[in-house]
């Protein structure tokens, strides 16, 4: 009877566990899905960008940016170049 007790809670324990691992995942595989949409959208923006005399610097503030923002970051990237 105890070990069935025990057994119900290390169950319950693991599946708690669990969901509390794997809410933090999520925000780690958005956070990598946004930094390599974001990398790509700033290469992409320099190739085409190039010949119409737009090209942003791949530094670490505009990769972080990009990265944690992903397109919007870019968009926020493109217009502060054009109003600088």
């Amino acid at each position: 009877m105890n070990a069935a007790i025990i057994f119900i809670f290390a169950v319950l324990g693991l599946i708690v566990l669990g969901k509390l691992l794997a809410w933090p995942l999520k925000i780690l595989i958005k956070l990598v899905i946004n930094a390599l949409a974001g990398g790509i959208l700033l290469l992409l923006v320099n190739f085409v960008g190039g010949p119409f005399g737009i090209s942003i610097a791949i530094n670490a503030v505009t990769a972080l940016i990009a990265g944690l923002l992903g397109l919007p970051g870019v968009v926020f990237l493109i217009i502060f170049y054009v109003l600088i």
